[in-house]
């Protein structure tokens, strides 16, 4: 059973080449699944809302162990934001508030495009 979980991690570390586009994957992650939860709450599928929004929520709680306290301010900043989207993502359980899926979905995008703009330009230095 060990060698087959180490077998399984060894085989996604290698699959994600790096930690940039591990961050960008999560992003990804995020829209995807806030997507689902929104297209849930509009069947009134209570169970998917709360498979999808816990999902998301999860990569929130990764990207936060990702931040770089050492990186300054923007590092500060970043934890408040996914902290706050935690949140958001809390209180859209509760309510399934797809105007709040909308909020968190235009935060990571424009998070995602950002990552995606920050990447390029440091590929082409």
């Amino acid at each position: 059973m060990t060698s087959n979980a180490y077998s399984t991690y060894s085989a996604n570390h290698l699959a994600i080449e790096n930690n940039e586009k591990m961050i960008e994957m999560l992003y990804e992650g995020i829209l995807r699944f806030c997507s689902r939860a929104k297209k849930a709450i509009e069947k009134d599928d209570v169970e998917q809302k709360c498979i999808n929004i816990r999902k998301a929520s999860v990569i929130f709680v990764e990207l936060l162990n990702y931040i770089d306290f050492s990186q300054g301010d923007v590092s500060y900043y970043l934890q408040g934001l996914y902290s706050h989207q935690i949140s958001t993502l809390s209180k859209c359980m509760i309510d399934a508030d797809t105007a709040k899926l909308d909020e968190v979905m235009k935060v990571a995008s424009g998070l995602l495009e950002a990552w995606r703009e920050v990447n390029n330009l440091n590929l082409n230095n």
